[in-house]
């Protein structure tokens, strides 16, 4: 469990720091203000980016407790079961059980 969790993290992490330099790359790149070269400089290494097997529609969302990713909510960070136990004890604030 502890693997699955780690693997996630690091994955997480990469494509995170992917994306802003692809961010960087793409503004220097339309910047008209820079010089030529420093813009194909750009250019060239926003091309460059890897993207195989690292991109945001190849990550699976998991519980952070549990590390279910098949009952996974996409509002919280939790799976269905931990949701209620949690709420259930009182440890998320502002939610209740509430009774018909």
């Amino acid at each position: 469990m502890k693997k699955l969790l780690e693997k996630d993290k690091a994955a997480r992490t990469q494509i995170k720091e992917i994306e802003i330099k692809n961010i960087v790359f793409k503004s220097i790149f339309q910047n008209l203000n820079f010089l030529v070269l420093t813009r194909w400089n750009a250019f060239i290494k926003l091309s460059n980016l890897s993207y195989t097997n690292r991109t945001k529609n190849s990550l699976t969302n998991r519980c952070v407790y549990s590390i279910n990713k098949k009952r996974h909510s996409k509002l919280t960070n939790f799976s269905r079961q931990i949701f209620l136990k949690l709420t259930r004890s009182g440890q998320i604030s502002s939610l209740k059980k509430s009774s018909w």
